[in-house]
């Protein structure tokens, strides 16, 4: 039960990523890329997209 909702959680997380990702301006190549490493590593992508991803730039500055 405790591993359905981790995995439901996740999912969530990941789709959040994939829309902010898509209405970002960042470049398609860029969106893709991002969208691309989520779906394949969908914990670890999340995280790299959390600190990196294109609104995490904007943010350091």
């Amino acid at each position: 039960m405790l591993s359905m909702i981790g995995g439901l959680v996740v999912l969530i997380l990941d789709i959040w990523a994939i829309v902010s990702i898509l209405s970002s301006g960042a470049s398609t190549g860029s969106k893709v890329l991002w969208i691309l490493l989520i779906v394949i590593l969908p914990i670890l992508g999340f995280v790299i997209w959390l600190v990196a991803g294109p609104k995490g730039k904007q943010a350091l500055a």
